[in-house]
Formats: structure tokens, sequence, C-alpha cells
């Protein structure tokens, strides 16, 4: 069991959180006046009273909310935990949905002290249940059973939210921490921006095996409907995503994958290089994405339009559509 010690919201991005005491979440959203609030998968940060305990014994002088943490609780040692896990307070439920971050400028914390904790000891959550948080509220995990006879399957409808998706970046530099994943927030950014609600990201090594779980773990646990990969299908021996693509879909769905193509040899002739494949498992939809930012856009950006239509004939909640030929016949 943990406590709340401090809640803190920035009402701009790229200011420092200062602690309120008390403040309403809003489901699906985050922090009511917090400016990092919005239907992604960053909606609320966590980080260890704990943690920053350690960090302050080093000699560190910092305000509560220093690190861009939202919740400040102790008891929870956030990392420890796997993507997936829900904490509740009150009545608030909070999803995990990342652990730790990159960092992209270092922050101020780190020009003094050469460190910052919040990019490998803090998590990232969003909101299930709205609610009130104040600060010495207690926090539990939540089972899974406990968890679907306290949410409706009309919550996520209730939303507005409409069709779900993850991303899952592919890199060994980018899981080691060694490059900064820009592929892979700019796929969440443009699939957010079309309507879709991200309910789940992570980084994963070139491994075939790792990617297989994290894809096996979004359709069969989570039931995302749209699974995005960024990374790992090139001509690299270590780019392995297409097969582990191709090892737990049912079914293929090529025409994804050649209409991406198609778009890039529009612009260089090297997009023939791709091996991305696309396919369903269950009721999800996977495609992959090359890794650069430039070709994660003109990918993505090339297909987004026909793929909730897709999505929801694999739901079973929207019709095919037939074309009728010269004589009027479907």
């Amino acid at each position: 069991m943990g406590r709340v010690l401090a809640v803190c919201i920035s009402e701009k991005r790229g200011t420092q959180k200062k602690n309120i005491h008390h403040a309403r979440l809003i489901p699906h959203w985050g922090i009511e006046g917090d400016a990092h609030g919005g239907r992604w998968h960053r909606q609320v940060s966590l980080l260890s009273a704990e943690r920053i305990n350690d960090f302050k014994n080093r000699g560190a002088v910092i305000e509560d909310g220093a690190f861009g943490e939202n919740l400040i609780v102790e008891g929870f040692d956030f990392k420890q935990f796997p993507v997936g896990t829900v904490f509740a307070c009150g009545d608030v439920l909070l999803e995990m949905t990342q652990i730790g971050k990159e960092c992209h400028a270092h922050c101020r914390i780190y020009q003094v002290m050469g460190d910052c904790i919040m990019p490998r000891e803090g998590v990232f959550a969003r909101v299930l249940r709205g609610g009130e948080i104040s600060e010495g509220d207690e926090m539990t995990v939540v089972s899974r059973a406990k968890l679907s006879a306290a949410i409706s399957p009309s919550d996520e409808e209730k939303s507005g939210s409409g069709l779900s998706a993850a991303v899952i970046t592919v890199s060994d530099k980018g899981y080691a921490g060694q490059r900064q994943d820009t592929g892979g927030p700019l796929a969440a950014q443009i699939l957010a921006d079309n309507g879709y609600t991200i309910r789940y990201a992570a980084v994963v090594p070139d491994e075939q095996t790792e990617i297989e779980a994290a894809l096996k773990l979004c359709a069969d646990v989570r039931n995302i409907d749209l699974i995005v990969t960024t990374g790992g299908t090139g001509f690299s021996v270590r780019d392995v995503t297409p097969e582990a693509t191709c090892a737990v879909c049912t079914r293929m769905a090529p025409g994804i994958a050649e209409a991406m193509r198609a778009a890039s040899m529009k612009v260089t002739n090297k997009g023939m290089l791709s091996r991305a494949a696309s396919g369903i498992r269950a009721k999800s939809l996977i495609i992959n994405l090359p890794g650069s930012p430039k070709a994660v856009r003109e990918n993505l950006e090339a297909v987004i339009e026909p793929l909730a239509h897709g999505i929801r004939i694999l739901k079973g909640t929207e019709g095919e559509c037939g074309h009728s030929d010269e004589h009027g016949k479907e």
C-alpha cells in the first residue's frame, strides 16, 4: 500500500510543476489544469518518494514537482511494476502505460547534479476512472478481477475516444537509452490527432521474442485495436520486426504494407527496401512502420484514413463496403 505525499501540476509545458495538494482527475484525460493532460498514454506521471529522498541524500535541494512528476507516492517502487498495472486512489483508477522516458533536454536538476531520476524511475499512467486525489490518500494495486467489476465496458465509449492504439518502438539503442526515440512519439501524435486513444507505448530491443511478447500483450491482454511498430524493417541482420509480426498474426493484410511502400517510392526508390508487414491477431490490426520520423510520417499518413474502417469491420461494428460494377451489381 502506498500514500500520496504531493499532487503537482504545471499550467504550461516547459515550466516546473508545483504542489497544489489536491486535484481532480478527468477520465481519459489527466489532471485538471495540468498542461500534460490529453488523449494519450502519458496523462499522469508518478514518482516514488523513496527514490526522491535517495536523490536528496546526495545533496540535491529540490521541491515537489521538480522532476516533472504529478504524484509523489511513498511505499511503491513504481518501476518494479509491469506496464498495465492499475492503481486505485479513492475513486480514481490509474493504469500504468510507460516506465521511464527519454530526456529530450537536460533539465536544471541534471545541470546541477549531473543526473536526473525521472528518465529511469518515473512512470506514466492514463486515467481509467476519474475523481479527487489529495495528499495523504492511500494508493493500492488493483487486481484484474476487481478491475473488471470496477469499470463497465461503456466507460471507454463514454470518453469519446474512439479506437485504441499502441506504439512499440523496436530499437537496441533506444532500449539501452543510447538513442532518443523520435519515431514512436511522432506515430503516437499522428494517431492521437486522428482520434485514437494511445493506451500503450514501449521500447523493446531488436529481439524477435521480445517483439512478439509486446505484440501479444497488446492484442491478447490489452485488446488494443491498432498496434503500430516503428523500426526494425530493413535489411540489417538485427531487423526482425516483420518476422515477429508474421509469427504472431493469424491473417495477413498485405495491402497496407504495399500501400506504404508505394507511398515511399514516390519520395525515394529506396522505399522498395522496406520489409514492413501488416496483419491481424484476434481483433487487433498490426502494422510495421520504419524507424525514422520522416518515414514514419510518410508511411502512416498514407494509410491512416482507411484504417479505422478496416478495424471496425474486424471488430464487427461496421459493414464491408461494396463497389458497384457497370451493371449496378455489387
